[in-house]
Order: C-alpha cells, then structure tokens, then sequence
C-alpha cells in the first residue's frame, strides 16, 4: 500500500493568553510532497531533461511512478526542497529501478543501485547546526535511457514551511555520486554536490591573484622585498615554515639568509611591510610544508606542538592565517581508512584538529588556504590510499577538505608537476592545454566518487576554489601560455571555449581566481603572469 503525506498534529490544542494565539508545530511523517506521484504528474518537483513524467507502469506500488529518461546530455534529475530542523537526524529512502539510478541529499549524502529489478535505497544523515532545509535529489545516469523512481520518503521533524516546496536547478549536472564501477572507462563520472555552507566575509576580491613568496630561500630566482610586491597580489603565502623533524610538529619560519639572499629587509622592514600589505587589503599567510618540509602530525603531541608553533608564528609577523602546501609523505592513509568523512589515520586526524584549533583561535577573520597536488585530491576518483593496494597517498587530502569546507577560504590545487589523472568525462587529462585545467577544477566543483568507497566527495563552493599554475617555465612542469590559462578560467566562468569537455559543476561565476609559483619567479620573468592574468581577472563579471 502507496505510504500517502499525513499531517500529525501534536498537541492539537489552541491557547489564548493575553490576547495571543500559541500553537503547536506541526510534524509530518514523510516531509515530502507527492512521494509516490500518486497524483499522476511531478508536482511538488523540479526535473530536467525531456520525457519526465509519472508512468503507470512500471510502479512499486499504487498507481503511478516517476519516469526519467537520461540522455546523452541530461541526467532527468528531479528534486525538492524541504523544511528541516537544524542538528537533527533524518532518513531518506525511495525504491527505483533501471541503470545507476541515484538518491541524495544535494551537498550530502548520496546513494545508488543498478538493476531491473525496484531495489530501496536508504540515505540517513543529520542535518548541520542553523540549517534550515535540504534538497533532496533523484537521477539517472548520461546516456542511460530510462529509470523509474516510487515511493520517496524524507522521515523526521518538519522545520518552518519553505518558500517552496521545489527549487529547480542551476544546471544540467546531477548531484554528486558513488561511482558504480572500480573501472573509470566504464564508471558514470558525477555531477554538481556544492557545499551547503555560507561564503565568510573575506575581505578579498570576487577574483583574486595568489601567489607564493621565497620568504626563506632565493631558488635560483633572487629574493623579493615584501616591500617590492606590486598590489596586484590578493593573497601572498611566505613560503615556507617547516618542522624541526617529521614527525615533531614543531614548525619554525626562519627568513632567508644574507649569504643566500643579499637583499633581504631586516626584520622591522619586513614586519612593517607586512602590515601595509594588510592596510590596502592583501592577506599575508605563512605556508607550511613544500617539497622540503614533510609533516606528519602522528602524536597527539606533534598536533598541540603544530598548533602552538604555528600560532607562534602567526602572532610574531600579524599574519592572517596560514596555507597548508603539505607534499611528499606528510599525507597517507592507512590500509582500511575507507571514509573520508571520518578518518582514522592519525597525520588527518591530528591534522584536522589542528586546524579547527587555529579556526577556533583566530575566529572569522582566520583564512585558510591549501596547495595540494593532484595527486592527493583528484587522484582520489580513481584510487584512494585507504582502499587499494596501491600508493596509500592518493586522495589523502580528500578526509582533511571536507573536514574544514565550512572554514576553507581557497583551495588551489597544484595543476602543475603532475601526471595524467582521470577526469568526470573518464578520460585522461595531461598537462599543457586548458582541458587539464578545466577537468581538473570541475571536479572540486561537482565533486566525485571515491574510489572503491562507496561515497561521493561533495563539490566546494564556488568562491573557495581557484587553480594553481607555475609563472614561467622555470617554475615547475606543466607551464601554459597566459592565453591557455585564460581560456581554462572563461569556461569555469562562461562556459565559453571548453572544447569537448562538458562541465559537470555547471558555470562559476564566482570562481575565486588564480594562484602561482611564484611571486619570485614572475619577477625573473618579467611579471608576465601577473601583468596578464591580473586585469584579466579584473575584467571577469
């Protein structure tokens, strides 16, 4: 028997005190509106794509059932948005039929099956503190055909009535999803999930220039004075603070020595430039890590000694937060950490609640910014650490983004000295064109399955996620023309110039901009990066 929407009232009762009518709330035991399409057409949802419908046949039970028919561009996605109260535990499930056939929280939790058979798919999960409401989410797969979908059900308590009970979507993606197959060549690739939190006040541009500054070393390409970096740099990393040992957490930042650097400002000149950085708007971070400096934060000692060094640093030059570039074998996963969504290994472990200790310090002010490779976040589609036989590093950022999404200001993934990694198209992307940019950045912003996992790594917000590329050839491997870059960021953006390669996460309008080694280095080269990348930026809606 089709479970039918019942209002239960508890506490029915009306009272009249001084004048004032109190009433009880009200609680439904299925929050959704038309769960089953008994009402014989998609009231109460939102659906894409052409030849959505309810169907009488085939149904799980009563009369009608939702039909979607995947093509080759849509996925027939059909979703709703409900009421919810916040820090409260809700179950959603939905019996469906057909292949990879998807049901979730959009921004959450998801689930799949694929079959001939209606199987139910069950996605519990809790709401976060404040929030007020969820969009459920019901898909196929590209290029799939038909599914059916019957009797959804949201169980728990009702919150304050919703504006309205269907949002549409911003594009024709779906919402994030486990992949159904080990194989990349045969796995469906995924779709927008965006993270649910609200943008901080940062105090930076909608696009912003980021780059790093040989703080502690000259590499080959001189020394730059804090003093001597043009205004165009939003965001500006000292690069780098590193640990007394690997495994100690102690972090130390000591300034590049004359003999390395005749150059450099003593450390009033420094101290002081810094802070006129910060009075036109700049944020100065300390980066911690690099090629050099391995971290590994295995002791609940060498998570407080991060902290407090860490602190120690920020407090001695003012600075307004910190970026994690950890590289090498700072991150791994040990055999059986499957759930990025709760790790086990101690070097995440302790590096996530590192950070929440720096968040919970500095307040809302702190910025906090991370330069993984693609090895350790992308890489993570089709191999993840935890899982395989494989390296136990790959996709070992993927537990400590999510952990910090709600406080993360960028993230610049590193799309340089890497090799080939697979993209939402299941195809491999190399460096030196703009498709490996583009395919590399929407995946943070759909988000993607994890390997071997089970679970889906939800899309970043759009304005927390920018791209990294070397300034000049001497910078690393992977160095494009400016005019390539540019062409990667007006697709993100505009959707405009993308070549074959279809956007999952849809456009970024707020695409938060470009990141670069180094700021040295685009001084030996003539400033080429910033000069063409920074009244572009400008100059993007």
């Amino acid at each position: 028997m089709k479970r039918k929407r019942i209002a239960l009232i508890l506490g029915a009762a009306t009272l009249l005190v001084t004048g004032l009518l109190v009433t009880t709330n009200a609680y439904a035991a299925n929050l959704l509106t038309n769960p089953g399409f008994e009402s014989g057409n998609l009231s109460g949802w939102s659906c894409t794509g052409t030849g959505s419908g309810a169907v009488t046949s085939p149904v799980h039970s009563g009369s009608y059932a939702l039909n979607g028919n995947a093509t080759a561009s849509d996925t027939a996605q059909c979703t709703q948005t409900v009421a919810v109260q916040p820090s409260t535990a809700y179950t959603l499930t939905g019996w469906v039929r057909g292949s990879y056939v998807y049901l979730g929280i959009t921004g959450g939790a998801s689930t799949w099956t694929s079959g001939t058979a209606y199987s139910k798919l069950t996605v519990p999960f809790t709401t976060a503190a404040g929030q007020t409401s969820v969009q459920v989410f019901i898909h196929g797969w590209y290029g799939t055909g038909a599914y059916q979908a019957d009797d959804i059900s949201l169980d728990g308590p009702g919150g304050q009535p919703s504006p309205t009970t269907a949002s549409p979507t911003t594009s024709k993606s779906p919402s994030a999803s486990p992949s159904p197959s080990k194989s990349p060549s045969k796995s469906p690739s995924t779709s927008p999930s965006p993270s649910t939190s609200q943008p901080p006040v940062t105090g930076l541009p909608k696009h912003a220039l980021i780059g790093y500054l040989h703080a502690s070393f000259a590499n080959g390409s001189g020394y730059v004075r804090m003093a001597d970096i043009p205004a165009a740099w939003d965001i500006i990393n000292l690069s780098f603070g590193e640990p007394t040992s690997v495994t100690s957490g102690d972090i130390r930042f000591n300034r590049c020595p004359v003999a390395e650097c005749p150059n450099v400002e003593s450390d009033a000149e420094f101290l002081a430039a810094i802070k006129a950085k910060q009075a036109q708007g700049k944020k100065v971070l300390i980066s911690i890590g690099g090629q050099n400096g391995q971290v590994q934060l295995t002791t609940a000692g060498a998570r407080d000694a991060f902290v407090n060094s860490v602190s120690a640093i920020i407090d001695r030059w003012g600075l307004d937060g910190l970026d994690i570039d950890f590289e090498g074998h700072s991150l791994y996963l040990n055999a059986g950490d499957a759930d990025f969504r709760n790790p086990t290994t101690p070097v995440v472990v302790n590096l996530i609640s590192a950070l929440k200790s720096l968040k919970a310090k500095y307040g809302t002010k702190f910025v906090l910014t991370m330069a993984p490779e693609t090895f350790f976040v992308q890489l993570g589609y089709q191999f993840y650490g935890g899982t395989t036989q494989g390296d136990n590093r790959a996709g070992s950022y993927l537990p400590v983004i999510h952990a910090v999404r709600d406080f993360l200001t960028v993230l610049h993934v590193q799309d340089y000295n890497s090799g080939p990694i697979t993209g939402l198209d299941n195809q491999y992307h190399q460096m030196g064109g703009a498709d490996f940019h583009i395919a590399m950045t929407d995946m943070m912003k759909a988000g993607f399955p994890v390997a071997n996992t089970g679970q889906t790594f939800p899309g970043l917000r759009e304005d927390q996620i920018a791209f990294g590329v070397p300034a000049a050839v001497s910078a690393g491997n992977g160095y494009v023309a400016p005019a390539v870059v540019q062409a990667a960021v007006n697709c993100l953006v505009k959707g405009t110039g993308c070549g074959g390669y279809t956007l999952r996460g849809g456009t970024s309008p707020n695409f938060r901009g470009l990141m670069t080694w180094s700021i040295n280095w685009d001084r030996y080269y003539s400033w080429e990066f910033m000069n063409t990348q920074e009244p572009f930026l400008n100059a993007l809606p």
